[in-house]
Order: structure tokens, then sequence, then C-alpha cells
């Protein structure tokens, strides 16, 4: 059986080649300085590209470069992230950006290991912007590469460990070129595994530029790779969210600064799933008039490891709680960064 370093030498050579023909037009490829570059691989952590096109352009269009990004407000920074989740990535991003031009006059530094110590970049962003912006010898190794290269070698070994994901960077860097040969190889790898390699469904091994060299094609086992260890089940919270109005105005709070959607607006919300009897002792600080009570429909929203089962009432306050924020379904939608979990909410609110 051929090693892992003959399938790679040859591979090397076929990818780009494949990729110069096939590649997709996505926005950040037109111009991929190490701002662009570093700006979409953010983005597309735990995100599909379909849905960060629109939000990187947006983005671009706002804070085009780096002296822009480290001076933003972090409440427009925040609404100009919403709906891509994972928040602590744009504030990671400010706090990066104010790190660069401070000690890199503005600009990302073209070290692998200076890249790393900015807050928000690991193994895999860090690699990227090397190898596509610089064009430094560096693999960019993350599960699409981890599957390609599983499938490629019939490497049974467990692509969620740490250790699995050292040894296939360990060995992708001593088959990396520099130059532009490293930004298509990058680039390659990751469209093989969008495209004709994906995580889910079967491969397109009949249009793959690899099929000659791949083992798990040779034998036919293309779906017996990758190996992965089984997830653990996610914690379900159940809870409950109050649409306080008064008036025209609806009530808004920010989550605390640590935890889950740290320093984002929400609607009122408390643990556990009350019945409306329940209602008022729950809301007794706040200082509130209330009236009954009105079901608002049930909402379920799943982060990576916490799943929220939620339920909603509606109630309309007398007057307005010092003790929270009150604003208008449009001024909400406009100013305020409310985070995916509350959209069913946030859309029953401008319905009225």
């Amino acid at each position: 059986m051929r090693t892992a370093h003959e399938i790679l030498t040859e591979a090397v050579v076929l990818l780009p080649a494949w990729y110069s023909v096939n590649r997709r037009p996505l926005p950040w490829r037109q111009d991929p300085t190490p701002y662009h570059t570093w700006i979409a691989e953010i983005m597309l952590q735990q995100t599909r590209i379909e849905a960060v096109i629109p939000y990187y352009l947006r983005f671009l269009n706002e804070l085009p470069d780096v002296p822009a990004l480290a001076v933003v407000e972090e409440d427009r920074l925040l609404k100009l992230w919403e709906g891509l989740g994972y928040y602590s990535r744009a504030r990671n991003l400010r706090k990066a950006a104010q790190i660069l031009m401070e000690h890199h006059d503005g600009e990302l530094p073209a070290s692998l290991e200076a890249l790393k110590k900015l807050p928000g970049i690991g193994e895999y962003t860090a690699g990227s912007i090397a190898s596509i912006a610089f064009g430094l010898p560096e693999p960019a190794v993350d599960g699409n590469v981890l599957r390609v290269l599983a499938r490629l070698c019939s490497s049974a070994e467990d692509i969620t460990s740490q250790s699995t994901k050292h040894r296939v960077t360990d060995l992708l860097r001593q088959h990396y070129p520099s130059g532009k040969e490293a930004a298509l190889l990058t680039e390659a790898i990751m469209e093989l595994g969008e495209t004709i390699c994906p995580p889910n469904g079967v491969p397109l091994c009949r249009s793959c530029p690899l099929s000659g060299v791949c083992t798990a094609h040779a034998s036919g086992e293309e779906l017996n790779y990758p190996v992965k260890a089984a997830k653990k089940p996610r914690r379900i919270e159940k809870r409950t969210v109050f649409l306080l109005h008064c008036g025209s105005r609806y009530a808004i709070r920010k989550r605390p600064g640590r935890g889950l959607l740290a320093g984002l607006w929400e609607f009122p919300n408390v643990d556990g799933q009350l019945s409306p009897d329940e209602v008022g002792t729950a809301l007794a600080d706040l200082d509130l008039v209330m009236g009954a009570p009105e079901p608002e429909g049930t909402a379920r929203h799943i982060f990576t490891h916490v799943e929220w089962d939620m339920i909603g009432y509606r109630i309309d306050c007398a007057k307005e709680s010092p003790y929270l924020l009150w604003k208008t379904p449009e001024e909400i939608a406009r100013d305020y960064s409310l985070p995916t979990a509350f959209r069913y909410y946030q859309k029953r609110i401008s319905e009225v």
C-alpha cells in the first residue's frame, strides 16, 4: 500500500491545477489581502459560505481596514455581526485590530507564530492567512482537510482528536509549496472538501481530481472515512421569554459580560418554563404594573453544546420599568444586536 507521503506528493500537484479551473468566485478570493483573508476566515468558522457572503460584504463596506475595525464601537460591531453567532469572534477581531495598531503599524504580521498570538487566531486561521495572503508554506488544517486526507490515505485515526490534527498538519507541512502555489493549495483543499468530498452525503468521486490516488476510493470504502468519536449529547435548557411592552415600546436588557451570548441584548427571560400564574413572581423585582400574560408561542435554538427550549408571553405594562431599556421594534431592529436565539420573538413584536 502506498504511503501517505507518496500520496501527498501527487496530490499537491493535482489539486492546484484542478482548483485553478474549478474555483468558485467567492468575494474574498477576488482580492485576498491579509485583512480580507482574516475577516473571511473568522466569519467562515462554524458558518456556511452562503450565509457569510452578505455579512462579509457589509462588514468590509463599513470597516474596510484594520484602523476602522480598531475604533468601531462594540454595539455597532455586534450589530454588524448580528445573526452570525459566536459573537466572541467579533470581539476578538476588534481586540486583535487594536493590538495590530499598537504593535504592528496596523498590518497583519507575515509570520505564523506572530499571527497565532493575536486574539481569536488559532493554528488553522493563522495557516490560512499565512499561506493565502503571504504565500508562506503553512497548511491550514480544518475538518475539510482532515476528511479529505483521511479518505486519501484510508486513515482510521479519530479526526476529532487534537493529536490527529497535529500529526496531519506536520505531515502536510512537509509537502507545502511557497508563494502563489501555497495559496492555491490551501484554497484547493478547502474547495475540494466543500464541493466534491463533503462531510454529509456521498462524495463525488467521478469529479474528484484525486480519485486516481485515493486509497479509500480504490477499495470502494469512501464512506468508511473519516472516523470520528461520538459527540456528547447537548444539554437542554428550558426558558421563558417575556415580551414586555408599554405602548409601542418593548423591554430589552443587556446580558452579562461573561458567558453565553455575553454583552448582547435580549428580551427579559428566566430559567424554566413558567405557567401564567408564575410570571408575576418571576418579574417582581422589575417594578412593573402588568396585565395578564398572553402566550406568545414556542421556539427552539441550538447552540454548539446547549439547546434552548423556549416559551414566550406577551405582557402589557402600565409603565416602563427603570431597570430595563424600552425601544420600539424598529429601533431594536436598527440599533441593537439581539442573538438569533430570539429571532422568533423579535419577529412577533414586529408583526403587531
